[in-house]
């Protein structure tokens, strides 16, 4: 679980959202096992997306941060829900990079620095609402400040940090949003730089061992800040086996081969595709173990079925429905 906390100044003309997200960074990295600075450029991006998530109003909102920039890890992607839950993903979750001139991961090398942070929010109308900005630096949490700045027209400070341990775990995330709000004037402005100039990065303040509110407090220090929320936040992915199921049904027959293919990659033990035909179904068997054809054996015993394919692989179609084809198959070794 991360940390969410939400803080205020006394005199209300400046917030600040910080988050600890070294869990939910971690879980992406677990899920999706990326290289080092893949995991720091999602993570980033993961963090954004649950701050920004939870600043949103209604209880079914959400928000996707993606940023197309023609770098190697091609896009970046994070989802938010209106509770600051997220999940994220890179289109190449494996890139080696060297570390930048500064002996950092290389972010803005991995995601590109010539292109487009796009924020769409689905605030249930009829239409989402789309931000485009140009990219600033590809290190993300500029990009965030920029895009505030310009299409929401909110003076913001942004700071996102992953650090990476040796054995591609994540050691410490997290990041923080300050914003001034309507009123402020240059005294709360000139109180904001002076405190986020002077603050340690966000991964060395959590690796230290401060937490979400004391990182917070020290954005609004010398402006008497309170603690207005605090709520734990996780990555967390929409899928289940019915969404699975009713998009897997969607395929046919060609395509339940291209994707076994991909399945057997990384299988490791048996699979069964399935895609609902109109007056039958469509299959794809994978066994890594190259026990597919005795599968298909045996199913041809159960029901009309015609077909083949490889050990590993075989494919076919039956007239049999939906619950008839899973009985039949649910009882044969894969």
């Amino acid at each position: 679980m991360g940390k969410l906390i939400r803080a205020i100044s006394e005199n209300g003309m400046a917030v600040c959202y910080a988050l600890d997200s070294t869990d939910m960074v971690g879980t992406l990295e677990r899920y999706h096992k990326t290289s080092a600075v893949v995991t720091a450029a999602a993570g980033r991006l993961l963090t954004a997306a649950s701050i920004m998530g939870s600043m949103l109003k209604g209880a079914k909102d959400s928000v996707t941060l993606r940023i197309t920039a023609g770098g190697p890890a091609g896009s970046v992607i994070a989802v938010a829900d209106a509770l600051g839950n997220a999940k994220a993903y890179a289109q190449n979750p494996v890139v080696e990079l060297p570390l930048n001139p500064y002996g950092k991961l290389d972010v803005s090398g991995a995601v590109g620095k010539e292109g487009n942070l796009f924020v769409v929010k689905d605030l249930g109308m009829k239409e989402p609402y789309v931000g485009l900005v140009p990219l600033v630096s590809g290190e993300i949490a500029e990009d965030i400040t920029s895009y505030f700045a310009v299409s929401e027209q909110i003076p913001t400070v942004c700071a996102l940090g992953v650090l990476v341990n040796p054995d591609l775990t994540v050691q410490a995330a997290g990041g923080y949003i300050l914003q001034l709000l309507p009123g402020a004037g240059e005294e709360e402005i000139s109180q904001v730089e002076r405190n986020t100039g002077a603050l340690p990065s966000v991964t060395q303040m959590l690796a230290s061992g401060l937490t979400p509110e004391e990182i917070a407090e020290k954005t609004l220090a010398g402006m008497d800040p309170r603690i207005l929320e605090a709520r734990t936040v996780e990555y967390r992915c929409g899928c289940s086996r019915e969404r699975m199921e009713a998009a897997l049904s969607s395929l046919d027959a060609g395509e339940l081969r291209a994707m076994s293919q991909a399945v057997l990659a990384k299988a490791q033990r048996g699979v069964v595709l399935m895609a609902e035909l109109d007056g039958g179904v469509s299959f794809a068997a994978i066994s890594p173990e190259g026990k597919a054809r005795a599968w298909m054996d045996g199913l041809k015993g159960a029901l009309e079925v015609s077909g083949g394919g490889s050990p590993k692989i075989v494919s076919g179609k039956t007239p049999a429905g939906p619950e008839e084809f899973r009985r039949a198959a649910e009882g044969l070794e894969i």
